[in-house]
């Protein structure tokens, strides 16, 4: 490497190109205008001048030879081919010099394998600036953002490239980069809580799916009446880390969650795999001595699963506090009529009463049935009444809140109901996107890595696969 070389030729474009500025500007005296251009002048200077010396870097090490020994096998020098590469200072040709062991074989490029440019575009810190962006925003916006903060402009298709084929390498070897991953990862100080959280939320993918509400007239629809569209429920998991709470009674310091996420799929396999890992590497991680808890809303499904895995076996299984509420409310409206005082004097008594007293659930319930048989209720009412009543005998074993908030647990699923909307919904849920389930999850596992904040050790994983077709 010749750095002295680099040096001039750097030097020379900042220095042509500061001399132009002056020559071309009025600098007599300062203003807003002229700090601006040059500001400009030196930020097209940098981006010349750095794709020079970074040419000129990686020039230094082309090989010059006639006949080269690759895995054993003899190659010959057969052409010199240029090729466009986008950098941190934007685009940069380069020529190579390509090799053959044979005449109809495959031609070798020693420059692209020795700094890792083979089959790629764009060099290692530009992908993750797309990458990293695309798990918030739209390749597009991601152009948009790029053309004007940094010093490299791609178009939006070349991102959408970059982001399908990191993600087809990474959902081949997902299972390795998370195990690296949390690998390097330590148990926050002072935990004392693992608590494990799962949800559904819907996508809309780009499918055929069954019509609902009123049939649509308008012409231009699909035969049937059906636009290939439908809403499935993606999967969410979340594994929080929480410490002791400052005070009796006060919710608990969350130190640390990690997100699992997946598109649609039969009976989330795929997930229920990927989220065991996650529970299981966290327990590994904190210690026999910590408290381990299950706090899910009242879907069936989800108790199902979480009360016939013996992964569960010694968790605290907890009905979500803040579900439990929209329930009671619903009760003091069958109770006492919608919006009246009565049931809001009532919803705020027992919601007191069912987060904070001892058998809170036992309470609620016995004043249940002495306010469905006092008040003079409708048939539509008691029949309601009936159904939310239900719920909470159903789950009275996992509703006790007093109990738990005096030993500083926590009560809410807080976690995954908040990564249902910000993981999920707030990049795949936009106005007018439909989604396959490959190009979902693309997105899904780029933004879990960065909600989780695990980005840079998980980038530093990705960015040494290969490239997947």
């Amino acid at each position: 490497m010749n750095t002295d070389a680099m040096i001039t030729t750097g030097m020379a474009i900042l220095k042509q190109k500061i001399e132009t500025f002056g020559n071309r500007e009025d600098i007599g005296a300062l203003s807003t205008d002229l700090a601006e251009a040059m500001s400009q002048t030196l930020r097209e200077a940098i981006a010349l001048a750095g794709a020079a010396m970074y040419k000129s870097f990686l020039e230094s090490y082309e090989e010059t030879r006639d006949l080269i020994l690759v895995d054993g096998e003899l190659y010959r020098f057969k052409l010199e081919v240029p090729k466009e590469y986008e950098t941190f200072f934007g685009k940069m040709v380069l020529s190579r010099r390509g090799y053959q062991e044979k005449l109809d074989g495959a031609v070798y490029y020693p420059l692209d394998e020795a700094w890792g440019m083979r089959d790629q575009y764009a060099t290692v810190d530009v992908r993750e600036a797309m990458l990293f962006s695309c798990a918030h925003v739209t390749p597009e916006e991601t152009a948009a953002l790029l053309a004007k903060s940094a010093l490299f402009h791609p178009h939006a298709t070349a991102i959408k490239h970059v982001v399908e084929s990191t993600g087809k390498a990474i959902a081949v070897h997902q299972e390795t980069i998370d195990a690296a991953v949390r690998s390097q990862e330590k148990a926050p100080e002072g935990v004392q809580v693992l608590a494990a959280s799962l949800d559904g939320v819907t996508v809309l993918l780009n499918e055929r799916g069954a019509k609902t509400g009123r049939p649509a007239e308008r012409p231009g629809l699909e035969a049937g009446g059906e636009k290939a569209t439908a809403y499935r429920n993606a999967m969410v998991g979340s594994t929080s880390l929480y410490g002791a709470p400052s005070a009796p009674g006060k919710t608990p310091p969350r130190l640390a969650c990690r997100y699992t996420a997946r598109m649609p799929e039969d009976h989330a396999v795929t997930f229920k795999a990927r989220f065991e890992a996650e529970l299981e590497a966290a327990a590994a991680l904190c210690g026999p001595d910590v408290v381990k808890m299950a706090i899910l809303d009242g879907a069936r499904p989800l108790w199902n699963y979480v009360k016939n895995n013996p992964l569960f076996k010694d968790y605290i299984l907890l009905v979500d506090f803040w579900h439990a509420t929209e329930h009671l409310s619903k009760i003091a409206e069958f109770l006492f009529g919608k919006s009246t005082e009565a049931a809001k004097a009532w919803y705020e008594k027992y919601r007191t009463v069912l987060r904070d007293e001892t058998n809170g659930i036992g309470k609620l319930l016995r004043s249940i049935d002495y306010y469905a048989a006092k008040n003079d209720l409708s048939k539509s009412n008691q029949k309601d009444l009936a159904r939310e009543r239900g719920y909470f005998q159903r789950n009275r074993k996992r509703m006790n809140y007093g109990e738990l908030r005096s030993r500083g647990l926590p009560i809410g699923s807080g976690p995954v109901e908040a990564a249902c909307k910000t993981l999920v919904k707030t990049r795949l849920g936009r106005s007018g996107m439909r989604w396959s389930r490959e190009g979902g999850q693309r997105i899904l596992d780029l933004r879990t890595y960065v909600k989780s904040n695990r980005w840079d050790l998980a980038w530093e994983m990705i960015k040494k696969l290969p490239k997947t077709a």
